[in-house]
């Protein structure tokens, strides 16, 4: 189908090109910028004035809850969500039952999401059988069904040497590692971060050092093995001023940060709501103000939303007993526009920070406009608001931005030429 998209203020941030112009689509590419081609003549067309045309969002972590949570989400309805937020590339992280260390799982998800046709999903696989983190799973079986990265989530190699084995063997291969880093042994048991408020509720704490610590002996296991690792859900300040010394010794580091980390602080616990209960936890303004500057800089190229949908029985009982994670892909573009009205990034900058940035970072062949490449493309309205929750297509409603009036609206999400999503 030949589409055209015209009068757009499109914004491509791996070329700079930021101009008004139009954008025309055959065969699932973009066959040119500007001018139609000669003998190009549309089928359809999108009046796209006062709309801004970007790179789909790029999600580094979206829980897909399938296989095995269906009562949570399912690859259905969380594709379709992310489709919503303006995201057209994914990575779903491996915590899924059976977990997603064999071929057959990954192609399971990936048969799935071809199905729903919603975004496009690039599934991570589990460094270790079972997140177990006793032995290495079958990294490049893993790789040749469709994986693009390997990781362990927050369930931690308690054997260092063993850890160590396996970036060699990553390194080997020249597989990307994704790490979170949080000690276990700090962080056991706790809820909140360590500080004032978790004292004032009387909720354990997670101390900053279960980060920095961990973070330190991960980033001199990197440079000792030479993979290539990308580092998830940071949290401190100080956690992200130990990336960017990593960076300038010139490890081949990455990060990113979930998106409600740069919006929230711990001070949200105050009335004991489970919607803030999140690991790694909510931190100090302080930290906020950290992980916001490391955005700004670039030392954290990636903003994801860690979307983590859950039933409502999983957030109704008291806040200890609760499942973490907040369900917000749905929001991501509107949520990140509040970074471009506070000041804090332009909207170049923050559509980087959402696809180029990502995709970079784990080597995916999206995040940019470019003639000749995909037609994933989002299209936004930088000047309507969004009120959270007045549709909802996630499976998850443990939202705590439902009902705030959020800057900017989706409009049409592309994946390749077709419109998956339209307000």
């Amino acid at each position: 189908m030949k589409l055209s998209i015209l009068g757009a203020r499109v914004i491509d941030p791996v070329s700079g090109l930021d101009q008004v112009t139009d954008i025309h689509i055959e065969a699932c590419k973009i066959v040119a910028l500007g001018a139609a081609p000669a003998g190009f003549v549309a089928v359809d067309t999108i009046d796209a004035q006062g709309l801004v045309a970007a790179p789909g969002l790029v999600d580094l972590n979206v829980a897909l809850r399938e296989p095995g949570y269906s009562r949570k989400g399912s690859i259905v309805s969380e594709t379709r969500a992310a489709a919503a937020g303006g995201v057209t590339s994914l990575c779903c992280p491996p915590k899924t039952k059976p977990v997603l260390d064999t071929s057959a799982v990954a192609e399971l998800i990936l048969d799935r999401a071809r199905e729903a046709g919603n975004t496009k999903v690039f599934p991570i696989g589990a460094l270790s059988k079972g997140l177990d983190g006793e032995q290495l799973a079958e990294l490049v079986a893993l790789r040749d069904a469709g994986c693009v990265a390997f990781g362990n989530g927050l369930e931690s190699f308690r054997n260092t040497r063993t850890l160590c084995r396996a970036l060699e063997y990553a390194a080997t291969f020249d597989l990307t590692v994704i790490f979170n880093s949080q000690d276990h042994d700090l962080a056991e048991g706790g809820l909140a971060h360590e500080g004032p408020t978790a004292s004032f509720l009387g909720l354990p704490g997670i101390p900053e050092t279960a980060e920095t610590v961990a973070l330190a002996r991960d980033l001199l296991l990197v440079e000792q093995s030479g993979v290539r690792a990308h580092f998830s859900q940071l949290t401190s300040a100080r956690g992200v001023a130990l990336i960017a010394q990593a960076q300038a010794r010139g490890l081949p580091v990455t990060a990113d940060v979930a998106l409600y980390q740069l919006i929230l602080t711990d001070e949200a616990l105050i009335d004991f709501s489970s919607l803030y209960h999140v690991q790694p936890p909510l931190r100090t303004r302080a930290d906020r103000d950290g992980l916001r500057e490391a955005v700004k800089s670039g030392v954290v190229s990636a903003i994801s939303s860690h979307h983590q949908p859950h039933e409502r029985d999983a957030k109704l009982a008291p806040f200890g007993a609760t499942e973490p994670g907040i369900s917000s892909v749905e929001l991501l573009l509107p949520l990140a526009m509040t970074l471009v009205e506070d000041g804090l990034l332009d909207l170049p900058t923050l559509l980087a920070r959402l696809s180029a940035g990502p995709a970079q970072a784990l080597r995916l062949p999206a995040g940019k406009l470019a003639v000749g490449g995909a037609a994933d493309i989002v299209l936004f309205d930088p000047a309507a608001s969004t009120v959270a929750g007045e549709t909802w297509l996630s499976k998850g409603e443990n939202c705590p931005f439902i009902g705030h009036s959020l800057p900017g609206v989706v409009r049409y999400t592309l994946v390749d030429g077709r419109i998956s999503h339209q307000a």
